[in-house]
């Protein structure tokens, strides 16, 4: 087996887990240092305003890679089930397929975003100050919306073959060139939000490339050749019944949290920045629990595959364990140090102050997400991906927007909308617990079985 792929299917569970999830969440963390590294240089460099229009930007940014992550997500659903099955040929179509796919609609998606980027502001109620430093960071991002798709394509891939250590030697790469670009054309140059926007697609561009020419020279399973990346019918329905709804679940999540944004931009510009400091602390601490969902789900496939449904069964209470550990920990320091933390991204005062009480309220989220994410991890791997789609549209549309709009309008103000996340895990949490309890998970979505292969 090559050094690129990693069988689940046997072996200790547990050791996976870890194995598997700490170079995932390494990877991830550095990904999401990209973002983070623009608030944080540009919070040291610039204006107030030009703050909040990077965090704007960048969640309207994060909206347009959301409407295809489903397809990354199903990438590693089917490669992974396909692996398990010992079906070489069928891994190879999937790969080829996904990262065609993925390209035409990065190109789709990046000229109607560009055409709609300052309409879509306006509607979030960006405040008037920070317009024109979001839509020049987003437009700019949104050049580089194609090298996201690519790379992510790719890790998503590796996920599925059982490989989390290459992704993050590319997005190692990746970070450090970010943050030097960073420092250099916001700082000297003085370029502010557009100097950020360059040096995140500058970055994300190389770490594609990188990843494409690693694997390329290392015997992948995909060759690369032209005639490999021809669309199968069979694999692309596949693609979009795993993943549709699980674009539209990261749509709608993504969306609910850009509601809630514009009601904390009601509240004023030293909100706003404050509520997008929150948000860039938010995306670090789900990290443990989203890696060990992508472990759980990347382990379930394989097993599936293979007609291990224990081994499945297994690595979700496992995984659960330890993602509520290493989470516990974070809303403890949350609690503890919440000054501390947003002074990390912001020297402004007002900004801290108004961080505070919010901080510390969306922070019970940590104690919930870890049990969600890892039922999720284990109900993508399955393929049941049109239960995850009911299970989020419940908890953003029905519960999340709801609750932060009417707690937004009490004395809690900012404290409230920041309460209406736990709130809304929560009944994400027994939905969940249903589902899995009920066993409706062990129903083959996708036929792909290792004791069906001819």
């Amino acid at each position: 087996m090559s050094k690129l792929q990693q069988d689940f299917t046997q072996g200790n569970i547990a050791e996976h887990l870890v194995k598997f999830s700490l170079p995932f969440l390494l990877s991830n963390l550095l990904q999401a240092l990209y973002s983070v590294a623009d608030m944080l240089i540009v919070g040291m460099f610039c204006s107030t305003e030009a703050l909040a229009g990077v965090n704007m930007g960048g969640q309207v940014t994060n909206l347009v890679v959301m409407l295809v992550s489903g397809l990354t997500v199903g990438g590693t659903v089917l490669v992974a089930q396909y692996f398990g099955a010992h079906k070489e040929q069928d891994v190879k179509e999937t790969i080829g397929t996904l990262f065609s796919l993925l390209a035409l609609l990065g190109v789709a998606l990046s000229l109607v975003m560009l055409y709609f980027s300052e309409p879509v502001l306006r509607l979030l109620q960006t405040p008037e100050e920070a317009v024109e430093p979001a839509k020049e960071y987003l437009n700019i991002c949104l050049l580089g919306t194609i090298f996201v798709f690519g790379y992510n394509a790719i890790s998503s891939i590796q996920r599925g073959l059982g490989d989390s250590k290459r992704p993050l030697y590319f997005v190692a790469v990746a970070c450090v060139i970010n943050v030097g670009l960073d420092l250099l054309l916001v700082g000297p140059f003085e370029m502010g939000p557009a100097g950020a926007a360059w040096a995140t697609i500058a970055a994300q561009g190389i770490s594609m490339i990188l990843a494409a020419v690693f694997l390329a020279k290392n015997k992948f399973i995909f060759d690369f050749k032209l005639k490999s990346f021809a669309i199968k019918k069979d694999k692309m329905r596949l693609l979009f019944q795993l993943g549709l709804p699980n674009s539209i679940q990261s749509v709608t999540s993504n969306l609910s949290f850009l509601l809630m944004t514009a009601l904390v931009n009601g509240f004023g510009l030293a909100a706003t920045a404050a509520a997008g400091v929150a948000s860039k602390f938010n995306s670090f601490a789900i990290l443990p629990a989203l890696a060990m969902s992508a472990s759980v789900s990347s382990i379930a496939a394989q097993n599936i595959g293979a007609d291990q449904f224990d081994r499945a069964r297994q690595s979700l209470g496992m995984g659960v364990k330890i993602a509520m550990a290493l989470s516990a920990i974070v809303f403890a320091l949350v609690q503890l140090f919440p000054q501390a933390i947003l002074s990390l991204f912001s020297n402004d005062s007002e900004v801290i102050a108004c961080g505070v009480s919010y901080l510390r309220a969306f922070s019970f989220d940590y104690l919930v997400v870890p049990t969600v994410f890892c039922i999720n991890g284990l109900v993508n791997g399955s393929g049941h991906t049109t239960f995850s789609l009911i299970n989020g549209m419940l908890s953003s549309i029905i519960l999340r927007m709801p609750v932060a709009y009417l707690l937004s309008m009490t004395p809690l103000g900012l404290t409230g909308i920041g309460l209406a996340a736990p709130m809304a895990s929560l009944g994400s949490l027994a939905l969940g617990m249903w589902f899995y309890k009920s066993g409706r998970w062990l129903k083959n979505t996708t036929g792909i079985s290792r004791s069906l292969e001819a």
